[in-house]
């Protein structure tokens, strides 16, 4: 692999190669020092000679530091005629770079040489080294530690003479061991080597910045021995031998060949084959022996045993561990306590079917590893004679019971032996029965079970559990036996699986009989309802549709339902939904549009969970064509009707002062009657009051009274212009400031009503009154225009000159009413009274 530094150095010679011939062999770099300590400045100097035909006093020669380019460095030009460019580097952080002398040539750097400098540390002192003298090839090994890296090309040497005593003085120097390249190691061979005398040995490590030496170690070669490890066997029984104890091992080895002669002592580790323990060391071993028995072992077990040597009482290195020896120890007979229980069924009346059933109870840790049991029967009186019932490894066994048999012998069995006779008595079921039974899963791997103790207190009790139906296999049933009788539950914990139903039997035991089983039946844990009742259609209309489901009862180990929850969602994704209890089977929607579409599910909810059914898709019916005509006719005749009844309101209301729009009657032929919204007779004139600001502003009204005599006929004169009234007593009302002159006419709402005109009658009369027009000298209408002859205003007249001609002040004095302001078709009719006329 061609690394950074040889490719740059490559490009390098290339582009030197490749410049213009007077520039070859024009410069020359001198360093300070091409090596230096990593992080101390570096001097170099680029001298161009007389040939350098480019280089003149204004030449511009730059430096580059691998790929950065450095500052321009002092220019001087030496006595011989030569140019010298020097550049100092104050810190080379590089381990390895290049150095360029170029010269700014045509706009172009053109190198002109180049150095490569190194930067590293001195080598540390080798540390740790230790040495191994190998008897199978009698080599002399050692080995060191070389210290941290120098960032320079380093070399070791392990150095070494012969020498008498301490190693103070040389005597034979022995060749430099010069080991391979990136090993910590290296092997003196037995031709250089004295044993049994001693040697002076050390490290050297040097590179080119200094070197170190390790510490100095002073040895005979054979105190460094490492000796071969032996090779083990098992010892072979003898006749004349007595066996082995169960719990012991015994064992021989032989040393190595080439250490037959030399006094070794030895250690002896051993584990079990199959076990988790770590190793065990033996006891010491006695000196030069090569046999041994190890015991205080478990029987029947497989243990792995290894050696490993030393000289003995001399300096020296222990071997490695021998290749491994597999043993195993002899079998106990078991020491075993076995708890029983049965079932029976009558075959015929000669023959009982039982089936038997133990659990085996250590009574000593590791005693006898059990091989098989075997359940027996002796007939009465005859002790010699054993009639074997079943030989199995199982933990029951099926058999026919004779009829005269009331009592079986169960043992178990290895190589070594037997245990002791279990006796198994069949109890006759006459014993009183237990008060209660109650049952409760407590998780999903566990049910607690629990009871009322009988009348008579029990010995103890047998509980057998397994799966209830549909299984009902005897073989997959699971006992316990609780010797304690005053206890009233226990928590079973073996063989229990979630979300299963189990049938627990529980029997009492006494001294010479057992109770009556009673069973319960229990689930461990409950699942959530695994589907809902499929939704089915049953009637559908315009308006409404009729669902029914079948209700399913509820899986084994599922809770039965709570309720039911119907949704249903139109084509405009409105959702809606309602609840219905667990005894539903059918609902009817209603209040749905015709001819649309719906989706309805439905989903069930019980105590663990909820579960939905399928999707059900429907459509209502699409109304007929004489239907939507009926519809449309009521609709139509509904809206008539809303109509009429508005406009009677509207018309015939009496609350109903103001119309819709102002009623304005011409002027020209219409009387103060006409002008007056009509008052129903039950309603009562309220005067408001003079400076009341929300009232708006009306004309002045003026009732004349007539006197008790019968008055004469009215006429207007031509020159005064004035309402002459026979004995008048005059009274008015006015609304608004009368004080406030106006400058403009104000517009007035189209609903304002101005009145103005005469009111004779009587206010105590039962008779109606008389309204006359006033001949008032106010124009009624914008323009210049003459009013009708009938009703001509004296003031309407044009003057020789063509302006209107104002009435004098005591003509208006005279008449009931002012000038009137405005028109009531003019944005409504200002009147205001006789005292107002300065201010129009």
């Amino acid at each position: 692999m061609v690394g950074p530094g040889t490719w740059s150095l490559t490009r390098a010679a290339l582009i030197i190669f490749l410049l213009h011939g007077s520039l070859e062999q024009c410069g020359h770099i001198r360093l300070s020092a091409p090596i230096v300590r990593l992080g101390d400045p570096v001097t170099a100097s680029c001298i161009f000679g007389q040939n350098c035909s480019h280089v003149g006093p204004e030449s511009q020669i730059l430096w580059k530091l691998g790929a950065e380019l450095q500052l321009r460095g002092r220019q001087q030009h030496l006595p011989d005629g030569t140019l010298e460019s020097t550049i100092t580097l104050p810190h080379l952080n590089h381990t390895q770079a290049f150095l360029f002398c170029c010269l700014l040539w045509n706009n172009r750097l053109q190198i002109l040489d180049q150095a490569e400098l190194q930067a590293g540390y001195p080598p540390s002192p080798p540390h740790n080294l230790s040495c191994l003298m190998d008897l199978k090839t009698n080599n002399l090994t050692c080995q060191w530690e070389p210290g941290p890296d120098t960032h320079l090309p380093t070399s070791f040497t392990l150095k070494s003479f012969k020498s008498r005593g301490n190693c103070q003085t040389p005597e034979d120097p022995i060749p430099d061991c010069v080991p391979k390249a990136g090993q910590s190691r290296c092997s003196i061979p037995r031709k250089h080597l004295h044993l049994y005398q001693n040697m002076g040995i050390w490290v050297q490590a040097e590179n080119a910045l200094g070197t170190s030496k390790s510490l100095k170690l002073c040895l005979d070669p054979m105190d460094v021995a490492k000796l071969e490890p032996p090779t083990l066997w098992a010892l072979d029984p003898s006749s004349e031998v007595a066996p082995a104890p169960p719990d012991c091992l015994r064992l021989c080895w032989e040393p190595w060949k080439g250490s037959q002669f030399m006094d070794q002592k030895c250690e002896l580790r051993y584990q079990p084959w199959l076990g988790a323990a770590s190793w065990a060391l033996a006891a010491p071993l006695l000196p030069n022996a090569l046999q041994h028995e190890l015991c205080g072992l478990l029987p029947a077990t497989t243990y792995t045993l290894q050696m490993r040597c030393i000289r003995e009482r001399l300096p020296g290195h222990w071997s490695d561990w021998s290749p491994s020896l597999e043993l195993s120890t002899a079998e106990l007979a078991p020491v075993i306590k076995m708890d029983t229980w049965w079932r029976q069924r009558q075959l015929d009346p000669r023959t009982v079917d039982v089936q038997l059933f133990w659990k085996p109870t250590p009574l000593e840790e590791n005693r006898g590893q059990i091989q098989g049991y075997l359940v027996s029967w002796r007939p009465p009186g005859q002790d010699e004679a054993v009639l074997p019932l079943c030989n199995t490894t199982e933990l029951n066994c099926t058999f026919h019971l004779p009829p005269e048999a009331r009592e079986v012998a169960l043992v178990a069995y290895n190589t070594a032996g037997t245990s002791r006779p279990t006796p198994v008595v069949f109890l006759e079921s006459r014993g009183p029965p237990l008060a209660g039974l109650h049952a409760l899963g407590r998780d999903p791997h566990s049910l607690w079970v629990g009871w009322e103790p009988p009348s008579t207190q029990p010995r103890g009790y047998v509980i057998e559990w397994g799966l209830g139906p549909p299984s009902t296999s005897s073989s997959s049933k699971t006992w316990r036996m609780e010797h304690n009788g005053t206890i009233t539950g226990t928590l079973l914990q073996e063989n229990i699986g979630p979300f299963q139903l189990y049938e627990i039997t529980v029997m009492a035991l006494y001294q010479d009989s057992v109770g009556p089983s009673q069973h319960i039946y229990a689930y461990s844990q409950e699942k959530a309802p695994s589907h809902a009742p499929e939704l089915h259609l049953k009637h559908i209309g315009k308006t409404w549709a009729q669902l029914e489901w079948v209700p399913e009862a509820p899986g084994l180990g599922r809770s039965p339902f709570t309720h039911y929850t119907i949704f249903w969602t139109d084509a405009q994704d409105q959702s809606f939904s309602t609840v219905l209890n667990a005894s539903s089977h059918g609902f009817v929607l209603h209040g749905l549009e015709p001819a649309s579409l719906y989706h309805v599910h439905l989903m069930a909810t019980s105590r663990i969970g909820a579960t939905n059914s399928t999707s059900l898709t429907l459509m209502t019916l699409a109304l007929e064509e004489s239907e939507l005509h009926i519809l449309l006719g009521l609709f139509g005749l509904l809206l008539l009707f809303t109509c009429l009844c508005g406009a009677a309101w509207l018309c015939c209301s009496p609350r109903r002062k103001n119309p819709l729009w102002p009623s304005v009657p011409d002027p020209a032929h219409s009387s103060l009657g006409s002008w007056m919204p009509s008052i129903m007779a039950e309603e009562t004139f309220q005067l408001p009051s003079l400076r009341d600001p929300s009232m708006p502003p009306i004309a002045k009204i003026t009732v004349l009274e007539e006197e008790e005599k019968k008055p004469g006929p009215w006429e207007s004169s031509d020159s005064s212009g004035t309402c002459g009234l026979p004995t008048l007593v005059q009274a008015y009302v006015l609304q608004g400031d009368p004080r406030a002159v106006s400058t403009q006419p104000q517009p007035r709402p189209s609903s304002d009503q101005v009145l103005y005109g005469k009111v004779l009658g009587s206010p105590t009369g039962s008779g109606p009154g008389h309204y006359f027009r006033c001949d008032s000298t106010q124009p009624l209408l914008g323009g210049l225009t003459p009013s009708p002859k009938s009703y001509e205003n004296l003031w309407f007249q044009t003057s020789p000159l063509g302006a209107p001609v104002a009435p004098s002040p005591s003509q208006e004095d005279d008449c009931a009413f002012g000038p009137l302001l405005d028109f009531p078709l003019l944005q409504g009719l200002q009147v205001h009274g006789v005292e107002e006329l300065e201010g129009f």
